[in-house]
């Protein structure tokens, strides 16, 4: 592919159509094509600037390791194409040797060593202050220029009070100390910005980065004992999805449609990011390569694949190691997924290429307004050295790794949840909803200690939301069609505040079908497709298995959110109402247990997050 290539060029070349409404769950990218530039002179969508792809080299990311570390929420300026500009944007910063400009460096800890981090608020100035949205739950004109801030380390077992509760607010100039006990099996973590209603835009101005926990069998060493490529054949990719302004600067925002400084619901990106570059180039070794994928990016699931449709083979997912690696052509990765994959580079001769992407069709909503594919991440170069040229291994676990992960347990409760746009007229929805409640809403799940519990994830949206529950990790038991129309004229829903979570037997539309053979490992983010009910299994632990009380209860930070100058009492943290109700006394006094929540961050702020409390 020729270097000069611009980007409405690269889409062309890659065969990208427009894709518009989508109907009956099949996208109009199927129907028809338009010529890629009419959708990009759309008066609707804001595009990025034009640049040409693999101008860059991938960037490695720093790695820092220790049993106490300081992590700084920075702002910082950051070159995302050598043809822009530097950009303001956000980043964490961990000692002098990882300064970077975007993301946070490579944190590694080993299983059973405690990790103390004291994470401190150091932002100046927001890069996408004038993208917050001051109708959302507790959010004030003092965010812009005083931004709060919560770290919360994704997919760890963390007491409560370490686990960045999306109240547990950090302004600029405090700190707070979080203890990550690591009682868990290796695997690919990230630790990212979790604040009330300005998650999305403090996450896409850089703040997340990777946690690779290691242990005894996934040593992370070149002599590891499952024989898996180490060192500087394993590679992190933090991957997302991105909208520049004509200036190069950073936008949350893709349409017209939607005023500036309110919030849309989300957004497809027109070029994609590798850790921190757009559309870079990775030169490899011949031989075979660990990617530890993050799909890090706001709103868009991705069909992951290689431009010849070589296989690959998953190892990992969100909770570890599999039982084997499970040879693939294509994975599909939800905002909040991550995937260690083994890609073989060794029968490739040096200056061969082959591009890592995407071809999966942009949600529902998105595409009402024109929005297309987001087709390409990286390129690979295949050099002259030999590489890695270990085997693909057999096993994962068994005699050289953990206990095999053994057979889904059977339930004890059947629980049935919601996911809904409850004011899906409007384009974007006015609200997002879990069980057709607010955040603030009391009404919340409360498992007991030590029950296993099937959550019956019914999603009554055409659009796809991977659910995250805080704390646990849980299997995939399998995703059934849902007669939605039959379901909800049978089960009309409430007004938003009272709980709506019908029983979806009777309305089921065909067989269920099971999990992929690449996510049947443990699982703390599920993809929940449009349409369907999906079924999953958690065991909800004890304080004793814990080392901790879930439970706990631990102190609303007493100065969190700077006072309001504006008068009006609904930008009142203090007295805060949102969506026509006063949540003031919800919003004092300690704080207790966790969240369950959307990993589309646009939804996760308005509103579709809950609270959860693991209740003796």
């Amino acid at each position: 592919m020729a270097q000069d290539m611009t980007r409405r060029t690269l889409f062309r070349a890659l065969g990208v159509g427009t894709a518009a409404v989508a109907l009956g769950g099949v996208s109009a990218s199927r129907a028809f094509t338009s010529p890629v530039d009419d959708a990009f002179e759309s008066p609707l969508l804001f595009h990025s600037p034009d640049v040409a792809p693999f101008r860059d080299a991938l960037p490695t990311l720093p790695t820092v390791s220790g049993s106490n570390l300081s992590v700084d929420a920075v702002s910082a300026m950051h070159r995302f194409h050598t043809d822009m500009p530097e950009v303001p944007a956000l980043a964490y910063h961990c000692g002098p040797n990882a300064q970077l400009g975007y993301l946070g460096p490579i944190v590694e800890a080993h299983a059973d060593d405690p990790l103390t981090l004291r994470f401190s608020n150091n932002m100046a100035l927001h890069p996408m202050a004038r993208d917050m949205d001051t109708s959302l739950h507790g959010v004030t004109e003092s965010f812009r220029t005083s931004t709060p801030m919560s770290l919360h380390l994704h997919g760890g077992v963390t007491p409560p009070e370490s686990d960045g509760n999306p109240e547990q607010l950090t302004i600029p100039g405090g700190s707070i100390v979080h203890h990550f006990p690591n009682r868990q099996e290796a695997a690919t973590l990230w630790y990212h910005d979790h604040a009330m209603a300005i998650t999305r835009v403090n996450v896409y101005a850089g703040l997340a980065g990777m946690y690779l926990l290691r242990d005894r069998f996934d040593t992370g060493r070149t002599d590891n004992p499952l024989g898996l490529p180490a060192g500087e054949f394993e590679m992190p990719l933090v991957m997302q999805e991105k909208i520049f302004r004509e200036d190069s600067h950073l936008s949350i925002r893709s349409t017209r449609i939607v005023p500036e400084g309110s919030w849309e619901g989300g957004a497809v990106g027109d070029v994609g990011l590798v850790n921190g570059m757009i559309w870079p180039e990775l030169t490899v070794a011949r031989g075979l390569y660990r990617f530890r994928m993050i799909n890090a990016a706001s709103y868009s699931v991705w069909n992951l694949h290689f431009e010849n449709h070589m296989k690959f083979w998953v190892i990992g997912n969100d909770g570890g190691l599999l039982d084997a690696p499970v040879p693939v052509t294509s994975i599909r990765v939800a905002p909040g997924e991550r995937y260690d994959v083994l890609v073989d580079f060794s029968e490739y001769d040096g200056g061969q290429t082959v591009e890592l992407l995407n071809d999966e069709a942009p949600p529902f909503q998105a595409a009402v307004i024109g929005a297309v594919t987001m087709p390409l991440f990286c390129r690979f170069r295949v050099g002259t050295a030999r590489g890695f040229t270990g085997g693909i291994p057999t096993s994962l676990r068994g005699s050289r790794g953990p206990a095999p992960i053994g057979p889904i347990q059977q339930p004890t409760k059947i629980r049935t949840v919601t996911v809904s746009q409850p004011y899906a007229l409007r384009n974007p929805p006015a609200i997002m909803s879990l069980n057709n409640l607010r955040y603030s809403d009391p009404d919340i799940e409360m498992p007991r200690p030590g029950t296993v519990e099937q959550w019956n994830i019914v999603n009554i949206t055409p659009d796809p939301h991977p659910i995250h529950i805080h704390l646990v990790t849980f299997r995939i038991v399998g995703r059934t069609p849902l007669r939605t129309l039959d379901y909800q004229v049978a089960n009309p829903q409430p007004a938003i505040g009272i709980k709506w979570t019908p029983d979806p037997e009777g309305f089921l539309g065909g067989p269920m079908t099971p999990p992929a053979p690449w996510e049947a490992g443990w699982k703390d983010t599920v993809r929940v497709d449009g349409g369907t009910v999906t079924r999953i299994v958690v065991r909800f632990p004890t304080a004793e298995e814990l080392g901790f009380d879930p439970d706990a209860t631990f102190p609303r930070p007493a100065a969190a959110v700077q006072p309001s100058t504006d008068h009006d009492n609904r930008h009142d943290p203090m007295h805060e109402v949102h969506n026509g109700v006063d949540h003031s006394e919800e919003s004092a006094g300690d704080l207790q247990g966790y969240v369950w929540h959307c990993h589309l961050l646009d939804h996760e702020d308005h509103d579709m997050m809950l609270k959860y409390r693991i209740v003796p």
